[in-house]
């Protein structure tokens, strides 16, 4: 076992007695390692991490320095993906992240770019799961079960619910709010609000916009080049052109624009047909 690291906390590593810190491990100042947790020797622990008990941490994985680690977590486990072929790959988490009981997160993939990377202050509470290759921003939500299919991008400050679903290769853009229990089998747009099964958009996640400090004038040309997009007099692509002319000084509408204009593998969800250029009630209060 190695201990490396600096800042303000000296503390050595302390490890309990009845775990595994396999040689070539390494551990900053003031980690602390619960009974029965078992780290590989690829394993890097930045300052302050914290394992509770009974995790277990493999492969090449670098975990931020304030992480706090429930007990049955289990992070770095090889990919979930038939055609990996053994290669070396990492996984890298944040800082100051807090993961819950029996969540896992896994190791890049050779059929993907090789890396799963987890931004800072992520909330991955119990049973999460974070696939191979994926690529989730910072202050991301998975809520209790929600789960991830590898190769997914998740933007800075997205909520998963609880029982969420979410593809392979799928995009959500940042500050996306999920409804619990929705299967998420296309792109979702940023600030965008998608619930059910299979997910359809129904709006705008408006409270997420008051949290990520929107002015009120930002909401409501948020909320006017929503219905423009989605206007079903004519197709989507030239609405979103006439959307980009129409809202040229507002940054937050041309990235929607911009994520709705380049779709991934998957295509974007909208909204249902009979819904079009209208939001739903729900999580849009103001």
């Amino acid at each position: 076992m190695g201990a490396s690291g600096s800042g303000g906390n000296s503390a050595e590593p302390l490890i309990h007695r009845l775990s595994v810190v396999e040689d070539g491990a390494q551990l900053a100042a003031g980690v602390r390692v619960g009974p029965f947790c078992h780290i590989g020797r690829h394993v890097v622990l930045g300052e302050g991490v914290e394992l509770a008990s009974h995790v277990a941490i493999h492969g090449a994985t670098t975990i931020g320095a304030g992480t706090h680690i429930s007990p049955h977590v289990v992070l770095g486990g090889g990919p979930q993906d038939l055609r990996h072929d053994g290669s070396a790959t990492t996984l890298d988490i944040g800082r100051n992240c807090i993961i819950r009981e029996y969540a896992t997160a896994h190791l890049g993939s050779s059929s993907g770019h090789g890396a799963t990377r987890i931004g800072d202050e992520c909330f991955l509470m119990a049973y999460s799961h974070v696939g191979h290759d994926c690529l989730v921003g910072d202050k991301v939500i998975l809520t209790n079960c929600a789960t991830l299919g590898g190769h997914c991008e998740v933007g800075d400050g997205a909520i998963l619910s609880g029982h969420t679903a979410i593809h392979q290769f799928v995009r959500i853009g940042h500050h996306a709010f999920i409804g619990g229990n929705s299967a998420v089998g296309g792109d979702v747009m940023p600030f965008g609000f998608v619930l059910g099964t299979p997910g359809t958009l129904r709006g705008l996640n408006v409270i997420g916009l008051r949290r990520s400090g929107l002015h009120g004038s930002e909401i409501r040309d948020l909320r006017r080049a929503y219905k423009a997009i989605f206007d079903p007099a004519q197709p989507v692509a030239d609405n979103l052109t006439a959307t980009a002319g129409a809202f040229a000084g507002n940054a937050r509408v041309q990235e929607v624009v911009a994520f709705l204009s380049s779709p991934g593998r998957r295509g974007f969800i909208g909204p249902p047909l009979e819904d079009r250029g209208e939001e739903a009630s729900l999580m849009t209060d103001g």
